[in-house]
């Protein structure tokens, strides 16, 4: 009996034909299930181009692969808006650039016939110059107070002001004493507290006493051309 054709299906497996018999079941001998034509049976052959289960081409499978570009997770990129600057009483110029020589306090003295005390500063390294300042006799004995660590029965009000700054967090980074118009002396307090830091204009001796109020040394620094001349000498930026 002659067969009909085979229908191969997709993939090159051909599709079983079934003889029925006259009453409709089928024969046995022309059950075809199974049956492949020799070169047809792919089952388990790797031919190295179809089989492409678990195969890593090196191309195609990009599962876990770091390009270095594209994967951004995690990436600090150490710039995620504009600077905002510190709020500042006096704006310095772009160009500005002081030369500060930092000092200690050396004494507190009061020489008569003078009426009015006079602080000295030191420098802390060579050549070790002096700068001096007359300053009103209360401002005086707050400052050798403070200088000397004298307690007091009441706060006087340079240590109830260093009370309020350390109860709000806020530190004194430095005094810098920045000009001079004949014998009066300016002076800035550089404050840095939660939201920011700050640099106001001050007196000298207030700087002064309140820095030495504090419970860390605070750096005393003063502008270099205060010490190498004797006139007067501007603020920067001023």
């Amino acid at each position: 009996m002659t067969l009909p054709d085979q229908a191969a299906a997709p993939g090159g497996v051909a599709e079983p034909v079934v003889d029925p018999s006259p009453d409709g079941s089928t024969t046995a001998g022309n059950d075809l299930a199974g049956v492949r034509p020799a070169g047809t049976d792919t089952t388990g052959t790797d031919t190295g181009d179809t089989d492409t289960t678990g195969t890593d081409t090196g191309d195609t499978d990009t599962v876990g692969i770091d390009t270095g570009d594209t994967d951004t997770v995690g990436t600090d990129t150490a710039r995620t808006g504009p600077d905002v600057p510190f709020p500042t009483t006096r704006r310095p110029l772009p160009g500005d650039a002081v030369d500060f020589r930092m000092a200690l306090v050396s004494s507190v003295t009061l020489d008569l016939p003078s009426q009015h005390p006079s602080v000295v500063l030191r420098e802390t390294d060579t050549p070790r110059r002096q700068l001096t300042f007359a300053i009103g006799m209360p401002d005086a004995v707050a400052l050798s107070h403070a200088h000397r660590r004298i307690a007091t029965p009441r706060p006087l009000t340079h240590e109830l002001m260093s009370d309020a700054l350390q109860a709000f967090d806020i530190d004194v980074v430095a005094v810098r004493i920045v000009g001079r118009t004949g014998s009066v002396y300016f002076a800035e307090l550089d404050l840095r507290g939660r939201t920011g830091r700050s640099v106001l204009s001050c007196r000298p001796s207030d700087a002064i006493t309140i820095a030495l109020h504090q419970p860390v040394q605070v750096p005393i620094l003063i502008d270099a051309r205060l010490l190498e001349s004797e006139g007067d000498v501007a603020p920067p930026g001023a």
